[in-house]
């Protein structure tokens, strides 16, 4: 009877190393929320962008202005969320998985924080502070839920971040203007990155 051939040490070493490769990959592919989608933010960022030239026209009158803005921000929902649901499709993914959810939890707190501060702002009048305002409610949304997401997406908040700090201390045409940078430059950024580097 012949003895059996036990496998070569660096062969095991080889194994138990691919093996902890893939279980760390598992681990956080299942902890990360990867349904966002680069082509929606290209296409929001359009948005964005269409929306600071045309509301560049109507910052004399901050109710015409907050109009612009706000169907915008519609248009943006819409496009963003058809996105998501295309890319998590596409994938077999969920989006009521746990990193959905978890994903979720961190984003929108601070969008509807904005949705209540921009409604007791305008009550007031105090127009000029909406673009920081908006800028950094979600860049605190966007590095929330990317901390849970693909790598680049922390960064586009940190990037919201600073541009909505610069906004609060500008005239209110300039602040337009860099809510068309942040609103469209970045997530047109961010999304050409997610497209090249995380499957659309």
């Amino acid at each position: 009877m012949e003895p059996v051939s036990s496998p070569a040490p660096d062969s095991i070493h080889e194994r138990a190393i691919a093996d902890l490769r893939y279980i760390r990959s598992a681990v956080e592919n299942a902890g990360s929320f990867t349904a966002v989608s680069g082509v929606g933010g290209v296409a929001l960022g359009a948005v964005g962008l269409v929306a600071a030239m045309i509301a560049a026209t109507e910052t004399s009158t901050p109710s015409r202005w907050l109009t612009v803005w706000l169907i915008a921000a519609v248009v943006a929902c819409a496009i963003g969320a058809a996105a998501m649901a295309r890319k998590a499709r596409r994938a077999g993914a969920s989006l009521v998985s746990a990193p959905a959810r978890r994903f979720a939890l961190a984003f929108f707190p601070a969008i509807g924080a904005a949705a209540m501060l921009t409604a007791a702002l305008v009550g007031h009048g105090l127009f000029d502070v909406l673009p920081g305002l908006w800028l950094l409610l979600y860049g605190v949304a966007v590095s929330a839920g990317g901390a849970l997401s693909v790598r680049v997406v922390p960064f586009m908040g940190v990037g919201l971040l600073v541009i909505g700090a610069l906004a609060l201390f500008v005239p209110f045409q300039t602040a337009n203007l860099l809510l068309g940078i942040g609103f469209g430059v970045v997530q047109i950024a961010g999304g050409v990155v997610i497209m090249r580097r995380y499957g659309g």
